[in-house]
């Protein structure tokens, strides 16, 4: 049986259609579903028995389970078994604009970036859309408030999802949905440059982030092995086709590495790398695990590679920590799970 939380607004027109009622239940249903955010069809008061037995008969309404909060000053991590006993999780920030979540896009990850708890537990599959909503509607109810800002930048790489994620986006953003707002909206990827195209070409204004952490291809192949396939030249020409159809601003995350890519040599040569694009570099000083040997930049080398890349006129600013005292750092609080 379908999980309800899959359809776009759509897709619920074209069922409806075809079980020979009226397609603008779907908005009804839609705003039962997501802003009165019912548990049960039986809820629902202005449609028909007669086709909310329907309903009953053809779709659940979640199927995830909230089993373990770490919460911490301005941030909670939780953990989510989904139907398959697989473990995804999620992380709540609250920010001076809002409450913002980064969601988890697959069961693990292929993508065997050297530094990430996540890529050290292999992809066991992607996410539907439901599974992905979910994470948000279980946040909301827990904090009992409005999720403001979304980022997909959890356990996964969205693009090796891309059906399901830009779904979950549709859904998201309607206005009779969760209704969170397309700049509000971020995703993130290690650089799938196809998708990237394709990207370029999807109708909302979701903000693209880069995860690139390295300013030439000599360190990124060490440290991400899709640089091997599509590397650092070939993400930059597709960003430049992406660019010109969006004209959106590109941000470009970039984890300070202990003595790997966190050099004066190596800030003059991001430099270089973005000099000209219209983007916003982030620093991300390293969440270090038990499970993986890279370590944390020093403050003072963090500082300084901030500074040169500021002289040089690039927006950049260093990511504010969330989460130290908690098991913070993406893929950890499910692989000490799943460690036990």
């Amino acid at each position: 049986m379908r999980n309800i939380y899959d359809l776009t607004i759509e897709e619920l027109e074209e069922y409806f259609l075809s079980i020979g009622e009226k397609k603008f239940k779907a908005i009804q249903l839609f705003v039962w579903l997501y802003q009165k955010k019912i548990k049960d069809f039986s809820e629902i008061t202005d449609i028909k028995k007669s086709v909310i037995e329907r309903l009953k008969i053809d779709f659940t309404i979640g199927k995830i389970n909230l089993i373990k909060v770490e919460r911490d000053i301005e941030v909670n991590k939780y953990l989510f078994e989904l139907t398959d006993k697989s473990l995804i999780e999620s992380v709540l920030m609250r920010h001076d604009y809002g409450t913002s979540i980064c969601v988890s896009s697959q069961v693990g990850c292929n993508m065997g970036c050297k530094f990430c708890e996540s890529g050290r537990l292999k992809k066991v599959r992607d996410l539907l859309p439901s599974e992905i909503i979910e994470q948000i509607l279980k946040v909301e109810e827990d904090i009992g408030e409005k999720i403001t800002h979304v980022v997909i930048m959890g356990i996964g790489e969205p693009f090796d999802n891309y059906e399901n994620v830009t779904n979950f986006i549709k859904i998201i953003n309607n206005p009779k949905g969760l209704s969170i707002g397309s700049r509000h909206i971020t995703l993130s990827t290690s650089g799938i440059v196809p998708k990237i195209l394709k990207f370029a070409d999807f109708p909302y204004q979701v903000n693209l982030a880069i995860s690139l952490h390295a300013p030439n291809n000599e360190i990124r192949n060490k440290i991400m092995p899709i640089n091997k396939v599509y590397p650092i030249e070939k993400i930059m020409d597709a960003l430049k086709i992406y660019y010109s159809k969006t004209k959106r601003r590109i941000t470009f995350e970039y984890i300070m590495l202990d003595g790997i890519n966190d050099s004066k040599d190596n800030a003059e040569e991001l430099v270089k790398l973005l000099k000209g694009i219209n983007c916003y570099v982030n620093l991300i000083p390293y969440n270090e695990t038990n499970n993986i040997e890279y370590k944390r930049s020093k403050k003072e080398k963090i500082d300084k590679f901030y500074d040169i890349i500021k002289k040089n006129n690039l927006n950049v600013t260093i990511r504010r920590e969330f989460g130290t005292n908690i098991s913070a750092a993406c893929g950890q609080l499910r692989s000490k799970r799943e460690d036990i």
